[in-house]
């Protein structure tokens, strides 16, 4: 395994931001011609979302015996925690790791859409913000590998994959790997999240040079307080199990996962449930839930103590709790869950949600 430090320099003289890069380096297993597929995995991206940097931490150990042991037979790099610049950021006690104090940018937006797989086309960001210099970076550092994944968490949630539809259901041997409950498939990303960044450069190409066996998707490893040493085990053997099952590790002793039974959904059948009035959360459903279409989700307490001071939520249409938020306080139009619905739904919402 190789070490090294990625520096990015920050937006006033004297501040750099720095974060660390493993590499295990594969062989040809079998002396063909043919190169071994390579991975890419990253954690952190929003600085506070942890789940995914325990699953790495956890993984390291397994991923070191493979290549003392020799079966390591294509090139694997790891970025646990792939965004220095949110780990800093607080404000009044308070870490703020999703957006970008400075720009007020989502850490996972704005990351630029490629033409093709091609180092050389990434923007000169050297006037650019260090929050683009970091992006750049992380995507130059992702270019040109088989397997992609994006590691993230939600509020509360169900584990769930975001996924290309062009790559399914070739993925779904990979959603059975690392046991998740749900994947939610999109087409179109026009806000330049990392998943998309990684994908667009392929898409505008033949089918043979594209290669759509690669695999790249966001991970929503549950919630943002399910930073656990079982459930961080468990995923570092699902993110194992999905690199021997992709022949980037040799392992004759993991058995095969079986078929994926999990939620396949598109993105437009997800009701985000805006809130109605700003209060207290009172949740009757949690992720897993499935509920028939006029079932009460929630309610908001608005006016405490008075007549008329709750306001009822009900589901729009039958389906299954994804997500729900973890704080219990709302502002009026924040969205409450994510209900994956059985239909497309009358609110659908274009491009990403807010991973």
């Amino acid at each position: 395994m190789q070490k090294s430090i990625e520096r990015i320099a920050g937006d006033s003289e004297g501040v750099s931001y720095e974060f660390p890069v493993f590499r295990f380096e594969g062989f040809r297993f079998d002396g063909s011609d043919k190169a071994a597929p390579s991975a890419y995995l990253q954690a952190a991206l929003h600085a506070g979302e942890l789940p995914g940097v325990v699953a790495i931490d956890a993984l390291m150990p397994m991923l070191e015996k493979a290549e003392a042991e020799g079966r390591i037979k294509g090139s694997i790099t790891i970025v646990p925690q792939a965004n220095p610049i949110g780990r800093a950021q607080y404000h009044f006690g308070e870490h703020q790791g999703r957006f970008h104090l400075g720009t007020r940018t989502n850490f996972n937006r704005g990351f630029p859409l490629l033409a093709a797989p091609d180092v050389e086309l990434l923007p000169d960001t050297t006037l650019g913000t260090a929050d683009q210099r970091l992006k750049s970076r992380l995507l130059q550092l992702s270019i040109g590998h088989d397997i992609v994944l994006d590691l993230h968490c939600d509020d509360e949630g169900l584990a769930y994959l975001y996924v290309h539809t062009s790559l399914w259901p070739a993925m779904a041997d990979c959603a059975a790997a690392m046991g998740v409950d749900a994947v939610i498939l999109w087409d179109e990303d026009t806000d330049g999240t990392f998943e998309g960044a990684s994908i667009t450069p392929y898409l505008n190409l033949p089918a043979e040079v594209a290669r759509f066996d690669r695999r790249v998707a966001t991970v929503e490893y549950r919630g943002i307080l399910d930073v656990d040493g079982a459930l961080a085990g468990a995923d570092a053997e699902g993110l194992y199990r999905l690199l021997v099952g992709r022949g980037v590790i040799l392992d004759q002793a993991l058995s095969t996962p079986g078929s994926f039974t999990g939620i396949v959904a598109p993105l437009e059948n997800i009701d985000m449930m805006p809130a109605p009035r700003a209060g207290a959360i009172l949740y009757n459903v949690k992720p897993g839930d499935r509920v028939a279409k006029g079932a009460l989700l929630a309610t908001i307490v608005h006016a405490p103590g008075e007549a008329g001071g709750r306001t009822q939520v009900f589901a729009p249409q039958a389906g299954i709790i994804l997500t729900r938020r973890s704080r219990r306080i709302i502002r009026a139009g924040e969205d409450l869950l994510k209900l994956v619905g059985d239909r497309k739904s009358a609110d659908a919402r274009s491009g990403t949600l807010e991973d």
